[in-house]
């Protein structure tokens, strides 16, 4: 018989009164009970993720809220929660809507990533690296804008208020003597959506937009109107000197839409973002989902055909939360 001295002395008491027998039957299906319960309660790095689950995107013709559509049904049947994909002004204001926690997860370019302050920065985790964001200037094929300083004194939509379009726009114009954006041109705070409706009417002479390639609202526009990308490329380094190694040299291929022809600009990565403070299995479920579901996203979004484990851990200026690198971890080579 193994010592009962771990058990409680008024079930030991009832265990001594019974037949040896039964008594050792007893033994064993308390002890299988203890073993039991220890696996369960153990194992905290398994529990399971309670909801819902919500993610910040962007703009409903942005690449953001197409990818958030996608992963949803593949977030919720892995997780077993309900999921919400939240449309938005873009990066900063994902970015905010995580800190204060009315969403879960959200997408953001590394720069508002950087841009945010040390303390709300600390409260932020990566789940992963995920694509980069091309900068695109985007004017009518005739237009006599050549380049960023020709939009002087023109009608310009510079992004959402919040949006990461808005926070590379500021920082582009004021490379090239532009800083007060306001008196250099006229600035319009529109979404793509409706920048590229406003393009084709001519009551915008110009729009920035940051996005994967291809961006369904200027493919859509571009299948049916003429249009031309200028070039930005030259201010890269400049970027890159200022805020640093978030910004990097990249060209538009000329097949990213009809028409189009290469052009060099900057690219700038993005990041699926959570706090710090949320649970980790949650986080390394998420992170599996995001990674096995990249070739059948990507079919339907040709940017996250890019998202790849290899890549995915460089996530700088944010460290990668502990659930997403027990991920990583698990199946490194």
């Amino acid at each position: 018989m193994p010592s009962l001295s771990f058990l409680p002395v008024s079930l030991r008491d009832a265990l001594a009164r019974r037949p040896r027998a039964v008594r050792a039957g007893l033994v064993a299906l308390v002890l299988l009970c203890l073993v039991g319960g220890y696996l369960v309660f153990s194992r905290d790095d398994r529990t399971t993720p309670r909801g819902p689950v919500s993610l910040a995107t962007g703009v409903p013709t942005g690449v953001y809220h197409r990818y958030g559509e996608l992963l949803r049904p593949r977030l919720s049947t892995d997780l077993d929660v309900k999921v919400t994909v939240n449309s938005s002004g873009g990066s900063v204001e994902n970015l905010r809507r995580v800190i204060d926690g009315v969403d879960t997860f959200g997408i953001a370019t590394a720069d508002a990533v950087a841009d945010v302050g040390p303390g709300d920065r600390d409260r932020l985790r990566a789940v992963a690296r995920l694509y980069d964001d091309y900068v695109q200037l985007v004017v009518p094929v005739g237009s006599p804008v050549q380049k960023i300083t020709d939009l002087r004194g023109r009608r310009v939509v510079v992004g959402l208020p919040g949006s990461g379009v808005e926070l590379i726009t500021r920082r582009l114009l004021s490379e090239v003597g532009m800083g007060d954006m306001e008196r250099a041109i006229t600035p319009v705070r529109i979404g793509i959506g409706e920048a590229t409706q406003r393009l084709r009417d001519g009551t915008v002479d110009a729009f920035f937009w940051s996005g994967g390639l291809p961006t369904g609202a200027v493919s859509d526009l571009a299948e049916h109107w003429s249009l031309r990308l200028v070039q930005l490329g030259d201010l890269a380094g400049k970027l890159r000197d200022r805020y640093g190694p978030v910004y990097r040299e990249a060209v538009v291929p000329a097949d990213a839409y009809p028409g189009g022809t290469e052009t060099p600009t900057i690219a700038v990565p993005n990041l699926l973002v959570t706090r710090a403070s949320q649970d980790a299995e949650l986080i390394r479920r998420v992170t599996e989902t995001v990674m096995e579901n990249r070739e059948a996203i990507g079919r339907e979004v040709h940017a996250a055909q890019l998202v790849d484990p290899r890549t995915a851990i460089f996530t700088d200026p944010l460290p990668l939360h502990t659930g997403a690198q027990r991920w990583y971890r698990s199946v490194k080579p």
